[in-house]
């Protein structure tokens, strides 16, 4: 059965990359049975949320990925 997934990562300038904290590696997968389902989703997570500052971005990023 194929799956549908997001991967996020965090931008390289992300004070959460250090090696005390989650590592420059870190990386967390979503998983959907359908790719209606992970589009979706995708739509949510990657959307700016109205509470940021002005001249703040989102730390991460967020990509779709498939595995069968």
């Amino acid at each position: 059965m194929k799956q549908y997934g997001i991967r996020i990562r965090l931008l390289g300038n992300n004070p959460l990359r250090l090696p005390h904290l989650l590592g420059e590696d870190w990386e967390s997968f979503r998983w959907y049975a359908s790719e209606e389902a992970r589009d979706c989703a995708y739509t949510d997570i990657v959307k700016r949320i109205p509470y940021y500052r002005e001249g703040d971005d989102p730390a991460q990023v967020a990509s779709k990925v498939e595995r069968d």
